[in-house]
C-alpha cells in the first residue's frame, strides 16, 4: 500500500497553534481533557491568520473538528461548535455481490460465498480514499449486507469479513474521511432478486431457492446477470411484491402476528416463532459488526437496514396491490395469485408494459407456472404446504378446482383480536429500539444512528418523540423515479411526488435546465421539511441520491458526451444545496464497466470506474492531484465548493457550476428565543439560531475544489472590515475569520473564480427556449387584429 502523502503526514490537533519558534504548540493539558464545549479554536487569537490550522475543511477527522461530530438540533456539529455540511458517497453498490459470485450457478454454493475485498481490496484503499477526498466526498454511508457476515449458517460469522472491514474502516482518520454502517438491503434477498439476507433465512421459511424463478415467487434475472435489455430493464423493485420477498419481509416484522404456526428449530433444537428466530440473528449479527467497528474513531454511526417494507402488512386487498405505491411492470400476480403460484397451481397474472401518460398499463396476460411446481420444500417447516393457507388466508376449493381467498382483512387488522395493525407503529418502531439498545451497547451510547421511513413516502407522523432514538439522524432517499423508470433525461422532467399526491397535473410539468433544478429542489425540501415537521428539529441527510448513468440509451458510452448526465446531477445536488441537506450519492462502484455496469439487476450508477483511470503507478495522492480524477465522468456536476464547518448557522448556499461562483450565508447565533413558529411550520429557510451550543471557533472553513481553481483567482466578496480570508489550494479549503460576532448579524460572501469556468451547458427555460416565438407569435396575433379592427 502507498504511504501517505507529506500534507497527511503534517496533521496535528486541530487546537494546535504554531508558537514564536515555528513549532506546534499544543493545548493546554484542561483544554484537551475537558468537555469538547470547552474547546477553543486557535481563530479566535486576533493575530490568527486564516488558515493556519493544519486541517481543512472537509477533514472529519479529530484533528479537523476538535472531537467527535455530534448532532444538535437539525445540525452536525463539531468540538467548536461549528455546523458541518456532510458530503460523500455509498461505497459501494459493488457491496451487494460477493467476490466471487458465479451468475452461471447461481443461486448455489450460497454457504461459500465472500464478500472479503468489498468494496475493493485492502492493497487499493489508499488510491480511493485519496480520490474521495481530494473530491471533498469524505462522508461515507458504508455498505455491508447480512449475507456478508453471516452466509454460512445462522450462529455461523465470517470472521474474516469482519477483520477485513475492520481494516478497512480503521484508515479512514488517515484520510479526514467518517463513515456510518449500513446494513443494506433490497427486496430482502440476492436469493429473492435483490440484495441483503442469507439464504438460509429463505430456507428457514421452508422455500426451495432452485423453485423461485419459476414459481415467478422471485424475479432473478437481474442478479443473475441479466437486466440490461429493454424487456428486462427496471422489473427488479417489482419483487418487492412478489411472495418470497414479501414473505420473508411479513415473517421478519410481523411472524408472531400473521405466521404464529410457523415454529422453526433453534441451535437447541426447540420450536420457536420464525419473527424471534430471524430478529434475534439480525440482531445478534449487527451486534458483531458494532463490537468489531463500533471504536474506531472513523466510524460516526449505525444503520439500521436500507429501504425498509412492509411486506405484506398494511396491504389493502389480496386482489391487487395499489398502483401508486407499487411498480406495476411485466408479470404483476397479486398476493392471492402469488400465493396459488407458489402453492403449484398454474394461475394467469396481468402484464404490465411501459406506457404513456401513465408510467404503465395492462396490456395482456399470461399463464405462469405451467408446470405446477411448488415454491415450498417438503421437508421444511409447513411440509410443503403455502403458510398463508396454513394459516387459513386462502385455500383451494377442491370442488371448483379454483383457490379461494378466505380473510381479506387478514393483513389490515390483527388476525387475533382484530384491531388495525399500522406496520410503523406495531412492528417497526418497537424493533427499531431494540436494534439501537444492541448497538449501543456493543459500541458507544454516542454513536449515532441513522434511520429512514419506507421509501417514496414522507416523514410518518407517527414518529412522535417517545418513539424516536436519541441521537437520531433522518436519512431519506431521493430519486427522479420518473428518470429512472425511463432511464431516459432531457429538457423535459416531470414531479412523480406531486402527481402520486394529487398535484394537478399541468403543475407538474418542467422545461429546461431551470426547470428540472426547481422540480428537483421542490420534491427534496419536501422530504426534508416533512422531516423536521415529524420529527422536530432533527438533522436530515439523503442517504442515496444519484442518476443512472446509461441512461437515453447508453448513447454517452459511445460518443463519451455526458452532458445530460452533468445536467441532471446538477440539478439534483442544486435542489440538495438549496435545501441545506447533506447527502451520500450513489454510488463509487470501483467495479463499474460500460457494459455490464454495476452487475446487478442492471442498474449503472457510478460515475467512477476505475477500468478507465490510471494505473496506480501513473498516480500521485495529494488533494491538488488532477491523475486522481482519471476514470470518472461528470466530476463539474459533482465535486463542487460546499461550506464544511461553519462558524454560524447556514442560511442560504447557492453555487451556480456554469461559473463556478457561489452565494453563502449564515447568520451568528442568537440568545433570543427562536422565531421560526411551530414544528408545523419547520422551514429549510428558517433555521432556529437561538439556543445553539456556544461557538468557540470565528473561523469558517468552505471546500473549494482545486478543480475550479486551478489556474483562476478565488475572488471573495460581502466581507466586514475586520473580516479575513484565504484561500490554500493545496488544501481545497477557503478560511474564512469573520469576527462581528453581534447576535443577529448575517454574514453573506459571494465568491468567484477569474476567468470564470466554461459553461459545459446552457442554463436554458421554458422561456429562453421558447419565449421569443411565443413573443413573435403575439405580435403577429396583435397585428392580425389591429389590421382587421382598423384596416378592414
Amino acid at each position: 500500500m502507498s504511504t501517505p502523502s507529506a500534507l497527511d503526514a503534517s496533521f496535528v490537533f486541530v487546537g494546535d497553534e504554531p508558537n514564536a519558534t515555528g513549532e506546534t504548540a499544543r493545548p493546554e493539558k484542561s483544554k484537551v481533557s475537558s468537555s469538547l464545549s470547552e474547546l477553543t479554536h486557535p481563530s479566535n487569537n486576533p493575530s490568527y491568520v486564516p488558515g493556519s490550522i493544519s486541517s481543512y475543511a472537509h477533514d472529519w477527522s479529530s484533528r479537523g473538528t476538535g472531537g467527535a461530530l455530534r448532532v444538535h438540533g437539525r445540525h452536525f456539529i463539531d468540538g467548536y461548535g461549528r455546523v458541518c455540511d456532510l458530503r460523500g458517497v455509498n461505497l459501494s453498490g459493488s457491496c451487494k455481490t460477493p467476490v466471487n459470485d458465479d451468475h452461471d450457478r447461481f443461486p448455489a454454493d450460497s454457504q461459500s460465498v465472500t464478500f472479503v475485498g468489498r468494496p475493493f481490496p485492502l492493497e487499493e484503499a489508499h488510491e480511493h480514499f485519496s480520490r474521495l477526498r481530494r473530491w471533498g466526498l469524505t462522508f461515507l454511508r458504508f455498505l455491508i449486507t447480512w449475507e456478508a457476515v453471516e452466509h454460512a449458517g445462522p450462529g455461523i460469522y465470517d470472521t474474516e469479513y469482519l477483520d477485513y472491514v475492520r481494516k478497512l474502516l480503521s484508515l479512514l482518520p488517515q484520510y479526514g474521511i467518517t463513515a456510518f454502517v449500513s446494513l443494506h438491503q433490497d427486496v430482502w434477498s440476492r436469493y429473492s432478486g435483490g440484495s441483503g439476507a442469507p439464504a438460509w433465512t429463505l430456507e428457514l421459511a421452508g422455500f426451495d431457492l432452485d423453485a423461485l424463478q419459476e414459481t415467478d415467487a422471485a424475479w432473478l434475472v437481474g442478479v443473475k446477470g441479466g437486466g440490461h435489455v429493454e424487456s428486462e430493464r427496471g422489473i427488479w423493485p417489482c419483487g418487492y411484491t412478489k411472495l418470497a420477498s414479501s414473505t420473508m419481509a411479513t415473517l421478519f416484522w410481523g411472524g408472531d402476528t400473521f405466521a404464529p404456526k410457523l415454529l422453526v428449530k433453534d441451535a437447541q433444537g426447540n420450536g420457536v416463532p420464525i419473527q424471534q428466530f430471524l430478529q434475534n440473528a439480525f440482531l445478534d449479527m449487527f451486534e458483531l459488526v458494532a463490537r468489531t467497528v463500533g471504536d474506531l474513531d472513523g466510524v460516526i454511526g449505525f444503520e439500521m437496514l436500507n429501504e425498509p417494507h412492509r411486506g405484506y402488512i398494511n396491504v389493502e386487498s389480496l386482489h391487487s396491490f395499489d398502483y401508486n405505491i407499487n411498480l406495476h411492470l411485466a408479470y404483476m400476480p397479486s398476493a392471492f395469485q402469488s400465493f396459488q403460484l407458489g402453492a403449484g397451481y398454474p394461475t394467469e397474472v396481468d402484464v404490465w408494459t411501459r406506457s404513456f401518460p401513465m408510467p404503465t398499463s395492462r396490456t395482456s396476460q399470461i399463464l405462469l407456472n405451467k408446470h405446477g411446481r411448488k415454491a415450498w420444500r417438503e421437508d421444511g417447516p409447513s411440509e410443503g404446504k403455502c403458510i398463508w393457507a396454513m394459516h387459513d388466508v386462502w385455500g383451494w376449493d377442491k370442488t371448483k378446482d379454483m383457490g379461494v381467498v378466505l380473510r381479506e382483512n387478514y393483513f389490515i387488522n390483527n388476525p387475533a383480536t382484530g384491531k388495525k395493525v399500522d406496520w410503523y407503529t406495531d412492528f417497526y418502531y418497537p424493533f427499531l429500539h431494540k436494534w439501537a439498545s444492541r448497538v449501543r451497547n456493543a459500541s458507544s451510547p454516542d454513536k449515532i444512528v441513522f434511520v429512514e421511513a419506507i421509501p417514496n413516502e414522507f416523514c410518518p407522523e407517527s414518529w412522535t418523540p417517545e418513539r424516536q432514538l436519541p441521537n437520531m439522524v433522518y436519512a431519506p432517499h431521493w430519486y427522479d423515479l420518473n428518470a429512472l423508470f425511463a432511464k431516459a433525461f432531457g429538457d423535459f422532467s416531470v414531479n412523480v411526488q406531486g402527481l402520486s399526491r394529487g398535484m394537478f397535473v399541468l403543475k407538474a410539468f418542467y422545461w429546461g435546465q431551470r426547470g428540472v433544478r426547481d422540480n428537483y429542489t421542490l420534491q427534496i425540501r419536501n422530504i426534508v421539511e416533512h422531516g423536521y415537521k415529524s420529527l422536530g428539529e432533527k438533522p436530515v441527510i439523503i442517504g442515496e441520491c444519484g442518476i443512472p448513468m446509461d441512461m437515453n440509451k447508453k448513447e454517452a458510452f459511445h460518443s463519451e458526451n455526458f452532458t445530460w448526465q452533468l445536467r441532471m446531477m446538477d440539478a439534483m445536488i442544486t435542489g440538495l444545496e438549496q435545501s441545506l441537506v447533506g447527502f451520500t450519492l450513489w454510488n463509487y462502484n470501483p467495479h463499474n464497466n460500460d457494459q455490464v455496469g454495476d452487475d446487478w439487476n442492471g442498474e449503472n450508477f457510478s460515475w467512477f470506474s476505475r477500468r478507465r483511470a490510471l494505473p496506480p503507478s501513473l498516480l500521485y495522492y495529494e488533494q491538488d492531484a488532477p491523475s486522481l480524477d482519471n476514470g470518472a465522468r461528470i466530476l463539474p456536476a459533482i465535486v463542487r465548493p460546499y461550506p464544511a464547518k461553519t462558524a454560524g448557522i447556514p442560511l442560504r448556499f447557492e453555487y451556480e457550476m456554469t461559473t463556478g461562483a457561489f452565494i453563502y450565508e449564515w447568520g451568528n447565533t442568537s440568545s433570543s428565543p427562536s422565531s421560526t413558529g411551530s414544528q408545523e411550520e419547520a422551514s429549510v429557510f428558517q433555521p432556529p439560531r437561538s439556543g445553539h451550543p456556544r461557538i468557540t471557533a470565528l473561523e469558517t472553513e468552505i471546500f473549494v475544489p482545486s478543480m475550479i481553481a486551478h489556474g483562476r483567482k478565488v475572488i471573495v466578496e460581502g466581507l466586514g472590515p475586520e473580516d479575513t480570508h484565504r484561500y490554500d489550494e493545496r488544501r481545497q479549503t477557503l478560511f474564512i475569520v469573520a469576527r462581528d460576532t453581534s447576535p443577529e448579524k448575517v454574514h453573506k460572501i459571494a465568491v468567484s473564480v477569474y476567468p470564470p469556468l466554461t459553461p459545459h451547458f446552457e442554463l436554458n427555460s421554458f422561456w429562453s427556449d421558447y419565449g421569443p416565438r411565443i413573443v413573435a407569435l403575439l405580435v403577429a396575433l396583435v397585428g392580425v387584429l389591429v389590421f382587421w379592427l382598423f384596416i378592414l
